[in-house]
């Protein structure tokens, strides 16, 4: 299908997915309500687009790829809530609407980002899909393992707590680009690696090319964040626009300019369609993604 059709079927389905999955849980209302505040606020979905486009790079993308689509994007949403709190960021707005410790409360808003979090492994963890999908428990476990490592101390939450320190610091380009690669690179990574392994087709060959490609769109994802936080205004963003610059944190931007960052956009952007030259046109929605990240508004 056409890449706009297949970004709003994507959206839709992961949407379904997620709707049908926290309907079953039997919590707090309080808790169920900040928890589907948090996940259905207008988010891109670019993390489990990004699952069901690798898993179509191999074949039709199936149940347990909804499992991987639910569990990023579970995932997502609990470090959006946990960034946006006071101790952290301290943000008033995502996506143009209040944060959640502002349309809840605080000790909610923590609950809310716990909650989601076991939620995310609670996804894959579950064995309905497996045989009927031809995922075998090792793959499983490895795909568990995955979003595991991508998630914490050496990947998302460890880029978070590179960020917090370098507040009022001066980093150098490779620093910032470890540090973006642990907060936002390494989920993206993990999207890539378990749409991939949804599939049960991937080769180690194919997943190292994979591997190629998301580290250039994670890089690139961050790049172009520095650039609108610059260039759009507070409602085109749906946050506060100069939030970095405010709380002095080091960007692209700062480093480098603005022109010399949107240089380094498209040279990642080509960096990814390079890593994709053995894949065919199965794996075009990578290719326009990549396009996609860069050139987003929001």
């Amino acid at each position: 299908m056409p890449f706009n059709e297949f970004i709003t079927h994507s959206r839709q389905r992961v949407d379904r997915a997620l709707h049908k999955h926290i309907s079953r849980f039997n919590a707090h209302p309080r808790l169920l309500e900040a928890m589907r505040y948090s996940l259905f606020n207008g988010g891109k979905r670019v993390r489990p687009i990004l699952v069901f486009a690798s898993a179509e790079a191999f074949a039709e993308s199936n149940s347990y790829s909804d499992r991987a689509a639910i569990a990023v994007e579970a995932i997502h949403a609990y470090s959006l809530i946990h960034d946006d709190l006071p101790a952290m960021d301290d943000d008033d707005l995502r996506r143009g609407q209040p944060t959640c410790h502002i349309a809840f409360d605080e000790a909610t808003a923590i609950l809310a980002g716990d909650a989601l979090q076991a939620f995310a492994f609670e996804a894959l963890c579950e064995s309905s899909d497996v045989n009927k999908e031809g995922i075998d428990a090792r793959t499983q476990l490895e795909m568990i393992h995955i979003l595991s490592h991508a998630s914490g101390a050496n990947g998302m939450v460890g880029g978070q707590s590179i960020d917090l320190a370098a507040v009022d610091q001066t980093l150098t380009i490779h620093q910032l680009e470890t540090m973006h690669r642990l907060k936002t690179g390494a989920l993206i990574s993990a999207c890539v690696r378990l749409g991939a392994m949804s599939s049960g087709l991937a080769s180690d060959a194919q997943l190292h090319a994979l591997h190629l490609y998301a580290d250039a769109i994670g890089l690139a994802f961050q790049v172009q964040d520095d650039i609108l936080d610059v260039t759009s205004s507070t409602h085109t963003l749906g946050k506060q626009q100069g939030a970095d610059a405010a709380l002095s944190k080091p960007t692209y931007i700062s480093l480098i300019g603005v022109d010399a960052a949107k240089q380094k956009a498209l040279q990642l952007h080509e960096q990814a369609l390079d890593a994709l030259n053995k894949f065919d046109y199965r794996a075009d929605n990578l290719r326009h993604l990549s396009a996609y990240i860069i050139k987003r508004r929001s």
